[in-house]
């Protein structure tokens, strides 16, 4: 029980083992905060259907977007503006057109198991 934290160690344990196994497999408050985070932006359908269309289609620019998701483009650009944000999406400008793509990793890696 190495891993309990002293303000829990007074606690009963069953499994005492498990118990250092799930605190290690939760991993520190950062580590969470983050992986909240990206739940957070996935949890919002518009904003996953946006990232759904660009991880699957590759590039595309906002009135482009609009169409495939049914959204309207000022809320296209409010939800890629919190996707930029966040390090999610990044734009990439072709004269006055920006394209959008799903640059994050992790991010890709979960929406694969988003299947139709």
């Amino acid at each position: 029980m190495h891993l309990v934290p002293a303000d829990r160690a007074d606690r009963r344990t069953i499994d005492g083992h498990r118990v250092c196994e799930a605190i290690a497999a939760i991993g520190d408050a950062d580590h969470l905060r983050t992986w909240a985070g990206r739940f957070s932006l996935l949890a919002d359908a518009n904003r996953l259907a946006l990232l759904l269309a660009l991880h699957r289609t590759g590039p595309l620019a906002v009135s482009d977007l609009a169409i495939a998701t049914g959204m309207n483009d000022p809320a296209v650009s409010q939800a890629l503006r919190l996707l930029r944000a966040a390090g999610v999406v990044a734009g990439e400008k072709e004269g006055r057109v920006v394209r959008y793509r799903v640059v994050d990793a992790r991010v890709r890696d979960l929406l694969e198991h988003c299947t139709p």
